[in-house]
């Protein structure tokens, strides 16, 4: 045996990547299973039952995906995360795109990532300087935002998986009902929160939101930051305008540790 067939035989074997079925996602059970067993809060239940049936073709779709072998991000017990955030207390909605198609990003969180991720990603990384701009807080050296969610912020992506390495992969397999019921029982809130929309994959949803106070603005990619995201205020004004809904406002800082 020379050297390269030895090589080749002390290889280790490839990483055995994750293959599902529709069981394995939550969603294929429908709304009340999903409440029943943690991945969204109750008081969801009666928004999503409506797309109970988008639901569950959703998950047959990401399944037969993943069989053909792409792989699914992020992992489905996280996919519905940000629902686990009660409608009852959203005060704040972000909207984002969808999750970040790099494994071991994701983490169901719009513009968030796992706390571990280094570097910062692009955009999250300009949320953070702006906030900086804004209120003088200290950039996060990490991209968790679980700290604004478990105040009331509701971080929500328009497609709520991704292929891994092919951004907005998921965008056309049946997302919209599901993203439109939710932004319709947000804006049917009696107290509706404040929207920070940006961009236009955002600010094409303001009519569903038209009961909300609205916060427009360029993204925060490097593509379009500099094109009025930067210096727009957002975090300041938002809690102006809860200031006047006679709401908490959010505290924007998260733990540098």
């Amino acid at each position: 045996m020379d050297e390269m067939q030895q090589a080749l035989f002390d290889a280790p074997p490839p990483p055995k990547l994750p293959v599902y079925v529709p069981e394995e996602f939550p969603f294929f059970h429908g709304a009340q299973s999903m409440s029943e067993t943690g991945f969204i809060a109750s008081d969801w239940v009666s928004t999503l039952s409506t797309v109970d049936k988008n639901l569950r073709e959703l998950a047959i779709e990401l399944a037969a995906r993943s069989t053909q072998g792409e792989v699914i991000l992020p992992e489905p017990k996280v996919m519905f995360r940000a629902l686990t955030l009660p409608l009852a207390k959203v005060k704040v909605l972000i909207i984002g795109q969808d999750p970040y198609p790099t494994p071991g990003h994701a983490n169901g969180l719009a513009f968030a990532a796992n706390k571990n991720v280094r570097p910062l990603p692009r955009s999250l990384n300009n949320i953070y300087t702006e906030l900086h701009t804004d209120l003088g807080i200290t950039p996060a050296p990490h991209p968790d935002l679980s700290a604004w969610q478990d105040q009331g912020v509701l971080l929500l992506n328009q497609v709520l998986t991704v292929a891994a390495g092919h951004a907005a992969a998921h965008q056309k397999i049946g997302w919209s009902p599901v993203l439109e019921a939710i932004l319709t029982a947000i804006n049917d809130r009696a107290t509706p929160p404040v929207s920070i929309l940006w961009g236009n994959h955002a600010q094409k949803h303001s009519a569903l939101l038209s009961n909300t106070p609205q916060i427009r603005t360029a993204h925060p990619s490097p593509l379009s930051a500099s094109r009025g995201f930067f210096g727009s205020k957002p975090f300041s004004e938002t809690n102006r305008l809860l200031s006047l809904q006679g709401q908490e406002p959010i505290n924007w800082s998260l733990p540098l540790s």
